[in-house]
């Protein structure tokens, strides 16, 4: 092959739309797990071969990796949104309103990819725990930040506990994401996260 045939080889286009074969990956994860996501049902979801994927995406935990950067930035963008509410109370109505939402859609599977995507896994699957937990501590640590913020402006009383709070709307969220994965309706998850705020802030 001269290089003109080459150069033609390496500039062929895949043959698939790869962010339209991200997301539906993504959906596999959400709703399987990283261990229970085979590769079988992968490439058949996304329409593509196993030597397409790997050409494309890397390995499965590579693939998984991408795809919870795609669910950061798309189903779990709420998170991102909220940061930027004007109180620390309506930050932490954002992110629970935002898991209600996120964790209950009709056309997505339910929970959270982020919560339950690899809570037990065998020795294989750790990358993707520790990716998950390092996500999740990220998020967690998003939210201190802001609250610590709102108490420097005075948006919170003295004395207030940022982490303490950043841990409070965190767990609840969570929680939110188990319960919906479990069956519980949208109007009874909104309810227990309209009540999470009657008092607010909470005191540890």
């Amino acid at each position: 092959m001269d290089t003109g045939q080459q150069q033609a080889v390496m500039g062929r286009p895949r043959g698939f739309d790869a962010e339209q074969a991200l997301e539906r990956a993504l959906l596999v994860f959400w709703e399987h797990g990283y261990e229970g996501a085979t590769l079988t049902d992968l490439t058949k979801a996304m329409g593509i071969t196993r030597t397409s994927m790997y050409a494309a995406y890397g390995n499965k935990e590579e693939l998984f990796r991408k795809a919870l950067a795609r669910y950061t930035r798309g189903p779990a963008g709420y998170v991102a949104k909220a940061l930027e509410q004007p109180t620390a109370e309506a930050v932490a109505r954002a992110v629970l309103n935002g898991a209600v939402r996120t964790t209950t859609r009709p056309d997505c599977p339910a929970g959270c990819l982020g919560v339950q995507g690899a809570l037990a896994v065998g020795e294989t699957a750790h990358s993707a725990r520790d990716a998950l937990i390092a996500w999740r501590r990220d998020g967690g640590e998003a939210i201190r930040s802001r609250f610590e913020q709102a108490l420097d402006e005075g948006d919170l009383p003295p004395g207030s506990d940022p982490a303490h709070l950043a841990r409070y709307v965190t767990t609840l969220a969570y929680g939110i994401a188990v319960q919906a994965a479990g069956g519980v309706c949208r109007d009874d998850l909104q309810q227990v996260a309209d009540s999470a705020l009657l008092n607010w802030p909470p005191t540890p």
